[in-house]
């Protein structure tokens, strides 16, 4: 399902969370039972988010911030709330990181594997892992639900990489498969998604 630009009634920003201390470690950690309660920022992750937050808040006045409510995006949001003087972070687990199934806990190179099927079927379930399809379903889904509940904000998405890239291919009118022509979002990087 691609999202009809046109007819959206606020403006979307996509913000994945700053290094984290499993970016640090070079490992994947996708499920709630790892990634709420730990993995949270290294000091670089939130002097980058710090900047990037600093760089954009001219762009995100009027905002509302929905963040995953994995650790490192829960960190991120705090940081981007404080700095644009925002009341408040509500929380979505449809934001949440991509489930990548058995390679939780695995060397990030993993992210590679599922990444090479989501190009030929963006349906399938590779070793447990979620597919491309169901994280952009949910994506668009909380991006339609918020559209529905404000009107001419700014509404930042605190969220990862796998879930922002698909969120974006729904914004830009492509497939699932095609989600490795999109830019992969960099860490603390603040994308305007419906320019």
């Amino acid at each position: 399902m691609n999202l009809d630009t046109s007819s959206l009634r606020n403006t979307f920003f996509g913000f994945r969370h700053g290094e984290s201390m499993a970016n640090v470690e070079g490992i994947i950690i996708s499920d709630p039972d790892n990634g709420i309660a730990a993995y949270g920022l290294s000091g670089k992750g939130r002097a980058q988010v710090k900047a990037s937050a600093r760089r954009n808040a001219t762009l995100c006045e009027n905002a509302v911030i929905i963040s995953s409510d994995f650790l490192r995006a829960t960190e991120t949001a705090e940081i981007v709330r404080e700095i644009l003087g925002v009341s408040c972070v509500k929380h979505d687990p449809r934001l949440r990181e991509r489930y990548f199934g058995a390679w939780e806990g695995a060397c990030y190179r993993h992210y590679a594997d599922a990444w090479e099927k989501d190009e030929i079927n963006a349906d399938l379930e590779q070793n447990g892992a979620e597919s491309a399809n169901a994280v952009r379903a949910r994506m668009v889904d909380v991006v339609l639900g918020l559209d529905s509940l404000y009107c001419g904000r700014n509404i930042i998405l605190v969220s990862h990489g796998d879930p922002l890239r698909f969120m974006q291919t729904a914004f830009d009118g492509l497939t699932s498969e095609e989600n490795r022509t999109v830019p992969y979002f960099e860490t603390a990087e603040c994308r305007l998604m419906n320019p």
